[in-house]
């Protein structure tokens, strides 16, 4: 048996992504140089940390259960083995001699089993007797009671969906092909093409048009690197993926420092080298001629969609970049772990405007639809809506009891296809809800609560009626915007880390941990 430094860090490594843990996985996978190790990480199955540690409590238990002439204890454990006590030599020891007690004591009991079957008769007679006097009430009470609170205290069952909302398996579509979990994904804004990205170094392009022959059809986008003159696998996770506005093209940023653009028929058009370290964040102006990227070199790149070249790299944050969007098609804002904004324009050498007042790491930040609202969100449990007219924010928003881990703006209001509808906010918690806000009174209209895990993913559907929900809960829930209700959901296989609508609003797509994407059809 041989044990390395090396692979018990990428376990960790790996747990730590799995369990939503991303600025804490990005900062072990630096200081234990994971990028620098030989390990094919798609070769490792998810949850492989839990799986290894769970086997090695079996064989502790197993171990306790075996007596001391080499024969298995007759009989159930007291109680199960947690994983803390496994470690402790007091403990284990303790359980072995309960364990050895209790032989001791299934042996006296079976020098009186003569006495016990006559014991067994006399208890049929006094059933007998019971079932011509029933209990009373109270006594029927008092059981129930009992048995409803063992019920109510078992947190492991997942929570009851009402039939009428659940999504039939009928209307879901499972796609099958990624070796690894599936971080993000994201709709073809012309057609029902669905891109996602993975940790085992691929994106890919699922074809979901009607059209199409016989079902879905997968495009595997390989990230690879050059090495001795040849392309091999990267082996890093692709991180961010974004379609140009016509659809005809889609950037993809990985682990690797690369972004890449491919055309939408699965082509690698170019290669985008200029970070020093993983891309967090990458999105295409409306424009279409500029890319941006952030990364964990703490920059900022717009790049030139048609060269590939570098038109600009701002190094302003301290440090690691986690999120961008643009205002317009030459301004755009960037967030980071040293719980900074920036606003910076193209041409410029220095930020237009930098926000502060978040007290930690700043995870998202959103421009709304007319570009006059930016909001962020971060984990010091607050979203805050900023304005360039002021240097402080417009609204505080404390409701959440868990860091915000990502907002999103209904596409409502003015600026928007639906100007006649109001706008809000969303935004999603590790508390396990989502809340709607509505920003210019800068108070929460709905609270929505149905989810039991951290929820990584919101997205409103391009009416701005229906607002979709992930978590880590393996469910996927649909709420209407106006009444705050739920009116569709769906449990899939994995932890949900990405939602997202198609441009016509009948389809979701949802992206998930054990390695699936799940397509929602929620046409009638």
């Amino acid at each position: 048996m041989s044990i390395t430094s090396d692979e018990v860090n990428f376990l960790v490594y790996r747990y730590l992504q799995e369990s939503g843990f991303s600025h804490s996985a990005f900062t072990f996978g630096i200081e234990s140089h994971i990028s620098q190790s030989n390990i094919n990480g798609t070769l490792v199955p998810p949850a492989a940390l839990i799986s290894i540690l769970q086997k090695g409590l079996q064989y502790v238990e197993a171990e306790i259960s075996i007596n001391e002439d080499g024969t298995v204890f007759d009989g159930r454990p007291i109680e199960s083995l947690s994983l803390i006590d496994a470690v402790m030599p007091d403990v284990v020891q303790t359980r072995q001699q309960a364990f050895r007690e209790k032989l001791a004591q299934q042996q006296a009991n079976a020098a009186a089993a003569a006495a016990a079957t006559a014991a067994t008769t006399t208890a049929a007679s006094t059933a007998t007797a019971s079932q011509q006097n029933p209990p009373k009430n109270g006594e029927a009470a008092l059981n129930g009671e009992e048995n409803g609170a063992h019920a109510i205290n078992n947190h492991s069952k997942p929570m009851e969906i009402d039939g009428d909302v659940e999504i039939p398996s009928s209307k879901a579509t499972v796609l099958r092909g990624h070796e690894s979990e599936v971080f993000i994904c994201a709709w073809n804004p012309v057609s029902d093409l669905l891109a996602s990205g993975s940790g085992d170094s691929t994106a890919r392009i699922w074809n979901l048009n009607e059209n199409s022959n016989g079902g879905s059809t997968q495009l595997v986008l390989r990230h690879c690197i050059r090495e001795g003159g040849h392309d091999v696998p990267s082996n890093k996770d692709v991180t961010s993926l974004d379609w140009n506005s016509d659809g005809t093209l889609l950037a993809t940023g990985s682990y690797d420092g690369f972004a890449r653009i491919w055309t939408e028929d699965g082509n690698l058009a170019s290669t985008l080298g200029q970070h020093k370290g993983p891309i967090f964040a990458l999105k295409w102006n409306k424009k279409g001629n500029y890319i941006l990227s952030a990364g964990v070199d703490k920059t900022t790149i717009i790049w030139d969609a048609h060269t590939g070249e570098a038109k600009q790299q701002f190094p302003f944050h301290s440090a690691p970049a986690l999120d961008v969007d643009w205002q317009n098609n030459t301004t755009f804002a960037s967030c980071s772990t040293d719980m900074c904004i920036h606003v910076c324009r193209l041409g410029c050498d220095r930020p237009v405007k930098t926000f502060q007042g978040h007290t930690n790491e700043v995870n998202a930040i959103k421009w709304d639809p007319s570009g006059m609202l930016l909001a962020s969100c971060s984990d010091d449990m607050t979203l805050k809506i900023w304005s360039m007219k002021q240097d402080t924010c417009v609204h505080d928003l404390q409701a959440h009891s868990k860091e915000i881990y990502t907002i999103k703006w209904s596409p409502t209001g003015p600026a928007t296809s639906n100007p006649n509808s109001s706008i809000m906010l969303a935004s999603a918690s590790f508390d396990s809800t989502v809340r709607l806000w509505d920003v210019e009174r800068g108070v929460c209209i709905h609270t929505l609560t149905k989810h039991q895990e951290p929820v990584y993913s919101v997205a409103f559907s391009p009416d701005g009626k229906y607002l979709a929900s992930g978590s880590f809960d393996k469910c996927v829930h649909i709420w209407n915007t106006q009444s705050g209700c739920l009116v569709h959901s769906y449990r899939g296989t994995g932890g949900i880390f990405e939602v997202c609508w198609n441009a016509r609003g009948d389809k979701v797509g949802a992206s998930a941990s054990d390695g699936s994407v799940c397509v929602l059809d929620l046409r009638k």
